[in-house]
């Protein structure tokens, strides 16, 4: 079975899914997003990964959404609303941390992507996806 893991890195929530080749929720887990804390977010996410992963008994891909955006020129995290993030090597850290390549993303630009592909602007020529929660983006 090939599993991918998606994990929405939120202000105030993680929430980790597990899909199946076909796109089916395998299984779904969400814990308090530690406030302030780098390496507890770090560990946080690692922890959610690996138990997901126990629970269906194999391992799959990681690729992270969160807010803010890598930088091309330092590979650090900048303009974060959870600003324990900002000046990290996220992607690094939990690379390190889960012991695979990981990808990531700008949560907006996830979601706006994920509207296009198979949501509600499936077929349009332009999509623009707005969030507004803990902070708030665009895509």
């Amino acid at each position: 079975m090939s599993l991918r893991i998606g994990v929405d890195l939120g202000g105030t929530k993680i929430e980790v899914i597990a899909l199946n080749n076909q796109g089916e929720t395998l299984a779904r887990e969400r814990l308090p997003t530690p406030q302030g804390n780098y390496a507890a977010t770090v560990q946080t996410i690692a922890d959610l990964v690996h138990r997901i992963e126990q629970r269906l008994g194999t391992q799959g891909t990681v690729g992270i959404a969160m807010p803010g955006a890598l930088s091309p020129v330092t590979g650090l995290i900048k303009n974060a609303n959870s600003v324990c993030l900002i000046g990290q090597p996220l992607d690094h850290d939990l690379s390190a941390a889960l012991h695979r390549p990981i990808k990531l993303s700008n949560d907006a630009n996830c979601f706006a992507l994920s509207e296009a592909v198979d949501g509600a602007a499936a077929g349009a020529k332009v999509v623009f996806g707005v969030i507004i929660g803990t902070g708030t983006g665009g895509g």
